[in-house]
């Protein structure tokens, strides 16, 4: 079945687009051919066509080869304009001071000519950006980053004074094109030896079927405690048209007959207890809860037949539970994991810097957040969707140590 086509979001698009890919070219006039300039007006208007057509003959079946390329070039292209752009708007701020700070003094406002080394920088930044987004695409998707976290708790019983968690999140098998690659990130989970692993939602990207392939890595998983999961907004299949909603609870009930193939216990609105020496903490998993992506969890459920005094960790695929539910529970949860929101796989986190386009969707979109004496991890995911690649936020495996205060 095809999807219908977003025509009115699409042409709000388009217009910003060529308004701003017009300003660019204006910019650069004076250092460019005509012929280069030309091209600068076909190349876009090109992928865009592409890319509408493309969008137009969506179905079940997923995206297109087509699809692919125009998506990407033209994400590659507008973010290279809007990282000129911003270049340029800071010039045209110091032109504009310039002039008005003549005008206080001499009493003529003098617009002073576009000084070409602003638009040189430009252009250098613009191409930084290129191969940035040529390396996300080619290596960054698969660039497994180990991600440690120690975590001190009053309440921790002592016997898991030193316990070890491996989290992964948003696996999205489906996305997957290099299976050596893959699998170097599965020899990096278990060389960290943690005494349990989780995984916290979105194994795949729309059906179980995505996951077929790479049962053979995933199930190498293994760890003391056991390995368990939970599922995520991506995993019902709701992104997808379906024959009818029998198919498409089928497809539900194949993907958890998956994660038992890969031996991930997958916890549905429950809880075990892990023991040691005598003593024991609550693990809790719950079904996809999240604001705008399905609020089907039942933390009550969960955690029905625990403690206050339990010292509990809690999988949650989508962060925002935690801040409508989690944070401020009187049922104290110590702990949460959670995955979800990828980073967007794009962004900064260097010199001090984090920063991500998601933020403006998330408070809390990746690492560790403390409120009220619990604590929440957000996992970068360790695959990608949409954006074949990952630019500044690479793929992430998070080991935490948890420790008596």
């Amino acid at each position: 079945m095809k999807r219908r086509f977003p025509l009115i979001p699409f042409l709000i698009f388009v217009t910003f687009f060529l308004l701003v890919n017009g300003y660019v070219i204006n910019v650069l006039t004076p250092i460019v051919p005509g012929t280069i300039l030309s091209l600068l007006w076909v190349i876009p208007i090109v992928l865009l066509a592409l890319l509408s057509y493309s969008i137009s003959k969506l179905d079940t079946n997923g995206q297109t080869l087509v699809f692919k390329f125009s998506a990407h070039a033209l994400l590659i292209y507008f973010a290279s304009l809007i990282v000129f752009v911003l270049t340029e708007l800071l010039t045209d701020g110091y032109r504009l001071i310039s002039g008005a700070i003549s005008y206080v003094s001499e009493g003529n406002f003098i617009y002073p000519e576009r000084p070409l080394n602003g638009v040189y920088l430009g252009i250098l930044l613009t191409c930084l950006l290129i191969l940035a987004f040529i390396y996300g695409i080619s290596r960054g998707k698969y660039a497994y980053r180990v991600i440690k976290h120690t975590l001190y708790f009053d309440e921790l019983p002592s016997a898991f004074d030193g316990f070890t968690i491996t989290q992964i999140s948003d696996v999205h098998a489906g996305s997957f094109t290099n299976a050596k690659q893959v699998q170097k990130g599965i020899n990096l989970i278990n060389e960290q030896q943690s005494d349990l692993f989780v995984f916290t939602g979105d194994l795949v990207n729309n059906k179980a079927e995505e996951i077929k392939p790479w049962i053979g890595h995933f199930s190498q998983i293994k760890a003391k405690y056991g390995q368990f999961s939970v599922l995520g907004n991506h995993d019902y299949g709701d992104y997808v048209k379906w024959e009818n909603e029998l198919v498409k609870q089928g497809n539900l009930q194949q993907l958890k007959k998956y994660h038992a193939e890969l031996g991930f216990r997958l916890l549905l609105d429950e809880h075990i207890e892990l023991s040691k020496d005598g003593q024991k903490i609550i693990l809790a998993g719950i079904e996809n809860w999240g604001l705008g992506f399905g609020e089907r969890g039942d933390l009550k459920k969960a955690l029905q037949g625990t403690s206050v005094a339990d010292f509990k960790v809690l999988l949650s695929h989508d962060p925002s539970h935690w801040e409508a539910q989690v944070k401020d529970n009187p049922n104290k949860i110590h702990l949460a994991l959670a995955g979800h929101t990828h980073g967007m796989q794009f962004g900064i986190e260097a010199f001090g810097i984090k920063w991500s386009p998601v933020k403006l969707r998330y408070k809390h979109w990746a690492g560790i957040k403390e409120e009220n004496g619990r604590v929440l991890n957000v996992n970068r995911g360790f695959g990608f969707i949409g954006f074949s690649g990952r630019v500044g936020i690479w793929p992430e495996i998070t080991v935490i140590e948890l420790k008596k205060k």
